[in-house]
């Protein structure tokens, strides 16, 4: 990766839990899922209760209306399809993986990342899916970066030195994998016996 980059990294609030299952249905009618397949999976996600208990108290049931049952296969895959159209409200990359999606833009083009993060907020707004923008970051990548600042529901954009992105450690400095070598060594040096 030449050049000079800002890689916005994005973090939904409880992600699994925030997918409105009305909106849910209707994005899988609109990828063509229709039929006994769309009745299966509204049966799927419908119907559910819970309950709280704190010691020997319980709460009232109350309908499940939003979230994506975890631990069960269907549901990463529709939590996926939910957000599956993130990329198309944006001019640069944006890229998903599970719950995980960052923006990636030339640093020389701050307006353009900006107008970015704010259609992706606006999506957010329209599919009922925050930001926990306390968890949000910037990765300024190459010499000389410009180091704009960005916001993200009129809040500012922590900068961050590195960042964890699908194992691997991206940092700030003259190398970018640094801090993974180190942690690669590090871990290596631990599985050593005495």
């Amino acid at each position: 990766m030449e050049g000079k980059y800002d890689l916005i990294y994005l973090d939904f609030q409880k992600a699994f839990d925030k997918v409105a299952h009305e909106r849910l249905l209707l994005k899988l009618e609109s990828y063509g899922i229709t039929g006994q397949v769309h009745d299966i999976i509204r049966n799927f996600l419908t119907g559910r209760s819970m309950a709280v208990r704190v010691g020997d108290h319980i709460s009232s049931w109350e309908p499940v209306t939003s979230g994506v049952p975890q631990g069960s296969v269907l549901g990463p895959l529709l939590f996926i399809l939910f957000i599956n159209d993130m990329p198309q409200v944006t001019k640069f990359n944006t890229v998903l993986f599970a719950d995980d999606s960052k923006v990636i833009g030339n640093a020389y083009y701050p307006e353009d990342i900006q107008t970015d993060i704010d259609c992706l907020s606006r999506w957010s707004e329209i599919w009922q899916m925050k930001f926990n923008v306390e968890k949000c970051g910037v990765l300024h990548i190459g010499e000389s970066n410009p180091q704009h600042g960005y916001t993200l529901d009129g809040i500012q954009l922590k900068s961050v030195q590195k960042e964890k992105d699908l194992g691997v450690t991206w940092s700030v400095g003259k190398s970018l994998f640094d801090d993974h070598i180190r942690e690669g060594i590090g871990k290596a040096k631990r599985r050593l016996p005495g």
